[in-house]
């Protein structure tokens, strides 16, 4: 898993996979999910990051 926040453009990217990207869907306003060609999620694209996630330049992991 890679998270990338770009701060010029105030975009959080948070890749789960390495599979190619096949479509992408809006689900949300300001909030685009990728999938790959077997429909599993691949990325998750947060525009205004800074309005809506808590210090998107910050990033915490937990596994339990």
């Amino acid at each position: 898993m890679k998270v990338k926040y770009d701060r010029e453009v105030d975009i959080l990217y948070i890749r789960i996979a390495d599979s190619p990207v096949e479509e992408s869907d809006e689900e949300r306003p300001g909030t685009v999910i990728d999938y790959d060609a077997e429909g599993r999620v691949v990325g998750i694209e947060i525009m205004n990051a800074s309005k809506r996630v808590t210090r998107p330049d910050a990033i915490e992991l937990e596994i339990a």
